[in-house]
């Protein structure tokens, strides 16, 4: 028998299956996976300090009501409008409700989109739930 040596199989799955970056929401499914949670005591793996730091940010953020099947909604129904994986993954880390929050988060915004970048907001705020501080005003 070898003793444990920080090995995880899900994390090498993600690694070896997702060729783009990673959503906040797949960071934080991941955490959970291993047991990260408010209550330290009901940890499953070897968590290290900075990964609960990361849980903690990801647990307050728009990432805490998204779900796997919104993310893949939207990567579908985002497909017309010719976004880069990371600018997929910067619009479901953020949420952008507006024009002047996704205008900063996509290259050549009115050249490429014009008109329709309103449509792409839309999208957006009828996918993803409101962020826990839009919930709150």
């Amino acid at each position: 028998m070898h003793q444990h040596s920080g090995y995880c199989p899900l994390a090498m799955k993600i690694l070896k299956e997702n060729a783009g970056p990673l959503t906040n929401f797949e960071v934080l499914d991941f955490l959970k996976s291993r047991g990260a949670a408010k209550d330290p005591t009901k940890v499953l793996a070897p968590i290290a300090p900075s990964e609960f730091k990361v849980y903690d940010y990801l647990v307050q953020s728009v990432a805490r009501s998204q779900t796997r099947e919104s993310i893949t909604k939207f990567v579908i129904e985002c497909k017309p409008y010719k976004l880069t994986k990371s600018e997929i993954a910067t619009i479901i880390n953020i949420r952008p409700s507006s024009v002047v929050e996704i205008d900063p988060l996509i290259e050549n915004l009115d050249s490429r989109l014009g008109e329709s970048v309103e449509d792409l907001v839309q999208l957006v705020v009828e996918v993803f739930p409101p962020s826990p501080d839009e919930k709150k005003s």
